[in-house]
């Protein structure tokens, strides 16, 4: 019987390393629970108990910081990368910094980047799949183009199976902020119809799913649109989520009306509409959606 250090390789459970491990990240690490033995990567050393309660090995390490990464190379066997970039500038450095750690040793076979279907810009309402040429129209959106390209190049450079998962709004009952009831509480508007844009969702339970199918399952350097198949309108989204909680439908205000009185950062989606096709995130990660449509999902 071997012991456990000369245990042969395929009885040891594959190491996945999650980098911006928070909802989603935690979501996933109870999904692989006795299948993977999970690192998280956190900046904060005060969120190791959360980590380490959650069934994660936490490791402290700052991505702005490239100095604090070197410990990350040769740890795991996939990357689930899900942090955010900085709030200024037009590169995303912790990606670059992230990936440089990784490219010291070459143990890395999968990575998986959650990315934003922001990088898009405005579609005028469009429906599309993943190979409509990016068009970011704010910072944000251009720090992600340069985040999916990194990625995509290091996946190709060294030999790493790549995906990129563009996700759009993501919601959920007990994720902080995630259920339109705070905002249908506030009696916050929504735009006319004729003014309103087309909005794209996804449950955060799915979206984890989501991230598991593309560790197992996603194509080399590859993009999917991580969505579910709900067609809607912003203002029919908050409706439909006022029927069904039971609360007043919200306002309806024009677009320029909300110039007058929204802030930048809300009239920026209030600015884009499109509509996402999902058939690779069916079809290629083979995944079935637990909640399909926002109906579903808001009900849960």
């Amino acid at each position: 019987m071997p012991t456990p250090s000369t245990r042969p390789t395929r009885f040891r459970r594959p190491v996945l390393l999650i980098v911006g491990c928070g909802d989603v990240g935690l979501r996933v690490v109870r999904l692989l629970a006795g299948r993977w033995r999970v690192l998280a990567l956190t900046s904060t050393a005060a969120r190791a108990p959360e980590l380490r309660a959650a069934g994660a090995v936490p490791l402290v390490g700052d991505l702005d910081t490239p100095a604090t990464l070197g410990r990350l190379a040769g740890l795991a066997d996939a990357v689930l990368h899900l942090a955010p970039p900085a709030r200024d500038g037009d590169t995303d450095e912790r990606t670059r910094h992230l990936l440089d750690a990784l490219s010291r040793q070459g143990r890395v076979r999968r990575l998986v980047y959650g990315s934003t279907t922001g990088v898009y810009g405005d579609a005028g309402g469009a429906r599309f799949d993943e190979t409509r040429a990016v068009n970011p129209a704010t910072d944000r959106a251009r720090r992600r183009v340069d985040a999916e390209a990194r990625v995509r190049w290091f996946g190709r450079r060294a030999g790493v199976r790549a995906t990129v998962l563009r996700i759009p709004g993501i919601y959920a009952g007990d994720r902080p902020g995630g259920h339109p009831r705070e905002r249908l509480a506030k009696a916050t508007p929504v735009l006319v119809a004729e003014d309103d844009v087309f909005t794209n969702h996804i449950h955060a339970d799915d979206l984890a799913r989501a991230c598991v199918a593309a560790l197992h399952r996603g194509l080399p350097q590859r993009i999917v649109h991580a969505s579910d198949h709900t067609d809607l309108r912003m203002g029919e989204y908050f409706d439909l989520a006022a029927d069904l909680c039971g609360l007043p439908r919200p306002p309806r205000i024009t677009r320029a009306e909300a110039e007058r009185t929204m802030s930048p950062m809300q009239m920026s989606f209030w600015s884009e509409s499109r509509r996402l096709d999902n058939r690779r995130l069916v079809a290629e990660l083979r995944l079935v959606l637990r909640y399909p449509t926002v109906r579903e999902g808001l009900v849960a």
